[in-house]
């Protein structure tokens, strides 16, 4: 009998470790908006979905890093789903407070250009094996708006 639940465990886990997980990219970041208090920016992450029913998102969760330092971070609830046999786009806003920006002075210089890098992770509910996470990370250059771009 202990062989036979052995044989069981070994079965299960090899269906389940060849399952077909969702999968999602961190496509880019941009600057949505200017303001005079912060910059906004945001990101598009792309989700497929391999399951022929629609997979909802349980949380994303995000950092925006610049220099190893945190510069924005927060988590979006219950954000939606993703549609079954399809890819969707969810986008994400950040708000970056210019005192910060002006902290980071150094990594900015002359040519206004932010080094970033991005982490976002993904929640999803999936039936039978519960709610899994894809991490994702994305790094990259933000060209910042001048003074003369505000006014």
């Amino acid at each position: 009998m202990a062989t036979m639940m052995e044989k069981a465990k070994v079965f299960v886990a090899d269906k389940v470790a060849h399952v077909e997980k969702p999968e999602a990219d961190l496509t880019w970041v941009s600057i949505k908006d200017v303001d005079r208090k912060d910059i906004t920016l945001e990101c598009d992450v792309l989700i497929s979905n391999p399951y022929s029913h629609d997979l909802p998102i349980c949380e994303i969760s995000y950092t925006l890093l610049c220099g190893n330092r945190e510069i924005a971070s927060g988590k979006i609830p219950n954000p939606g789903s993703v549609k079954a046999n399809d890819k969707t786009a969810i986008k994400i806003p950040t708000q970056v407070p210019y005192d910060f920006l002006l902290s980071i002075l150094r990594d900015v210089g002359s040519d206004w250009d932010l080094d970033y890098e991005m982490r976002v992770g993904l929640t999803v509910s999936i039936p039978i094996l519960g709610d899994f996470t894809i991490p994702l990370s994305k790094k990259g250059t933000l060209k910042l708006p001048s003074l003369f771009d505000l006014f």
